[in-house]
């Protein structure tokens, strides 16, 4: 019986903290538009971005993205794979 006299007081402070924070996230607007990202996903974009850019050849490249795999290292990549080139 003793340890309802410690777990009483720690659910009920618990129940508390989270009706805090559920408080909270109505009072910060987290639920005031449910529906628009939903529609905002399916509409495009006003803008056209275009193609990305190719860092290794405009030389805005770190030297991780200007490495290449070695030989081995790509057959390491491909070992499940079976076609022609990696066979």
């Amino acid at each position: 019986m003793n340890y309802l006299a410690l777990l009483v007081p720690v659910a009920l402070a618990m129940g508390f903290v989270g009706l805090l924070a559920f408080f909270w996230s109505l009072r910060s607007g987290q639920y005031d538009d449910l529906d628009g990202a939903a529609e905002r996903i399916l509409l495009d974009d006003e803008e056209d971005e275009g193609p990305l850019a190719d860092p290794v050849r405009n030389g805005t490249a770190n030297r991780r993205q200007c490495s290449r795999p070695k030989e081995d290292d790509e057959s390491k990549l491909y070992s499940g794979v079976s076609n022609a080139k990696h066979g």
